[in-house]
């Protein structure tokens, strides 16, 4: 079975896409155009159950801004550990990778999360490399792509 975000990457036509996807896009350039404030509020103006914008928040985009962003997604399962995030940080920073979010779970047992939203625009290795590198340290028990204007 396929861990999320390790699928293909397709490009289909609009009319193809289900309401909600479409809709999904609707609410993102009410959010970046400043026209709705939060998430609530644009879901609300759209039609569009917060769930399901949620469901494809990190799966749908606009040709155009996959073809102009580079935004590369990545979800870590660790072992929790002093300075493990530093590690990554550097992993990230040596690569030439810009940090746009860092989304870090409390340990529970010991087991911890990590989200990380990179702009890979100036990444200085291919992508396959840059993920065996973060998943090279030893408390790093998965790393997986979730979403990818990159790939």
């Amino acid at each position: 079975m396929k861990r999320l975000g390790e699928g293909r990457f397709y490009l289909v036509r609009e009319d193809v896409l289900t309401e909600s996807m479409l809709k999904t896009i609707e609410v993102k350039k009410l959010l970046a155009s400043g026209e709705a404030s939060t998430i609530q509020e644009a879901t609300k103006n759209i039609g569009l159950s917060r769930s399901a914008f949620y469901k494809y928040r990190d799966t749908v985009f606009p040709f155009e801004s996959v073809a102009r962003e580079r935004i590369l997604t990545i979800f870590i399962q660790l072992e929790d550990r002093k300075g493990s995030l530093a590690t990554l940080l550097s992993i990230v920073s040596e690569a030439k990778c810009n940090v746009l979010t860092i989304h870090q779970t409390i340990p529970v047992q010991g087991r911890a999360n990590v989200t990380l939203s990179l702009d890979v625009t100036t990444m200085g290795m291919k992508m396959d490399s840059f993920l065996q590198r973060l998943k090279s340290p030893d408390f790093v028990e998965s790393a997986s792509v979730i979403s990818s204007g990159a790939l």
